[in-house]
């Protein structure tokens, strides 16, 4: 789970073991010219623990499903960490002064026998070495019976929504015993379910407006000014089905496993096994733009039913333009589309292309006939390295991707 704050300046990471970690960029300086971009480690704490929900017999995984920042209003940072079942507002601050001089308790933290307080003293500050404290701030807990797969922050900077498989949430930041549900879907009965919520967004200027996707390929945008349940959507976004193109696979793989709005509002891009689509939110019957991903890997579906991997949830992102879009694959490669020019690229995130400054090469996968000499064959992809997590910088030509064990960062070279 990777996400730039809203500077870029900081990234924050969470893994599976419920911890989060906070990169910053280092500032250029005189004697490093080339430090500028590099992001080192600012802080890292814990922020979920495993727990037992002894109603249900359920272990609780203390796994980090989203993390989402929130702007920033002062000298502090505040983020949204989110497991299965539980959010927690953090608040990330640094301290580089300490009081000294008390009057009630003596420097190494020791009460004073008062008899001995003859005299008033000022406490003074005195500079010390930098600490980065995080406290959590509020958890909002007991909200969802499902698994929660999405949490965003509203552009009001005061709610935000959670969502899980069949329920979106909308919170207030300051009140942590009770949520608005906005959105249910869960039939009267289960055995009528037909789809699931896979991911929900709000609309980065319009606090009103929020869209959520489901396991169908189809996209609702809900206006919460009509009504306080959303059980009516405002516009439904669906591509029609090429019937010539059909098989067992086609319900899985047109499954949305994530949506983001376009910085602009304007655009909306949906992410489904196989490809990329952009939405213009003035046109529901089919997308403006379709990208394909790995569509090499049509002819595989079977083989990836099998060992599961039909089923991972790759995520997707934009550049702070709008102009390109970025979204992961197998064997560590993540793909990059350019929306004006229609140029595509194929980037490989390994240990041995990225040594420092190293330029990335373009990787090809070859489907059939002769392979040449820097292709690869469809078959000697790896499906354990796979990148379902990506971000990008919200100004700047920076990104971050995700493979299994390791965080690349990579960024555009400079001169």
């Amino acid at each position: 789970r990777l996400n730039f704050n809203y500077s870029g300046e900081l990234l924050a990471t969470g893994d599976k073991g419920g911890r989060v970690v906070i990169f910053q960029r280092e500032q250029e300086s005189k004697n490093r010219p080339h430090s500028r971009g590099e992001y080192n480690v600012y802080s890292t704490f814990q922020s979920h623990e495993p727990e037992f929900d002894y109603l249900k017999s359920l272990e609780i995984e203390e796994k980090i499903n989203k993390i989402r920042w929130l702007p920033q209003q002062n000298a502090a940072h505040f983020l949204l960490s989110t497991n299965d079942k539980t959010i927690k507002l953090w608040k990330i601050s640094e301290r580089d002064k300490r009081a000294e001089g008390y009057n009630l308790k003596d420097e190494d933290g020791r009460l004073r026998d008062p008899f001995r307080i003859t005299s008033l003293r000022v406490p003074v500050l005195m500079p010390m070495d930098l600490m980065v404290e995080a406290s959590p701030r509020r958890i909002f807990a007991n909200a969802h019976t499902y698994h929660i797969n999405s949490i965003s922050v509203n552009s009001d900077h005061e709610t935000y929504l959670s969502a899980d498989d069949l329920r979106i949430n909308l919170w207030h930041l300051e009140i942590t015993d009770r949520s608005f549900n906005i959105v249910d879907i869960k039939p009267a009965n289960m055995e009528e379910l037909t789809e699931v919520i896979t991911a929900a967004e709000c609309h980065p200027h319009q606090c009103n407006v929020f869209v959520y996707s489901s396991s169908k390929g189809t996209i609702r945008l809900c206006d919460m000014r009509a009504a306080a349940l959303c059980d009516r959507h405002t516009k439904f976004f669906e591509e029609p089905e090429d019937p010539s193109s059909r098989s067992f696979f086609s319900e899985i793989i047109s499954s949305i496993s994530d949506v983001k709005f376009s910085h602009s509002g304007r655009y909306m891009m949906t992410r489904d096994y196989l490809s990329v689509k952009v939405w213009d939110l003035n046109m529901e019957n089919r997308p403006v733009e379709t990208y394909q991903v790995h569509e090499y890997l049509r002819s595989k579906l079977c083989s990836l039913y099998e060992n599961d991997c039909i089923f991972d949830k790759f995520e997707c992102c934009w550049n702070g333009s709008d102009g390109a879009i970025m979204t992961g694959s197998y064997n560590n490669f993540f793909r990059m589309f350019d929306r004006n020019s229609r140029r595509d690229i194929t980037l490989e995130a390994s240990r041995e292309s990225s040594k420092p400054r190293a330029m990335l090469k373009p990787r090809k996968v070859c489907t059939g006939g002769k392979r040449k000499k820097d292709e690869i064959s469809v078959d000697s992809l790896d499906f354990n390295k796979k990148i379902l997590h990506t971000a990008w910088h919200p100004k700047e030509n920076v990104i971050a991707v995700a493979a299994t064990n390791n965080l690349y960062i990579f960024q555009d070279k400079i001169n």
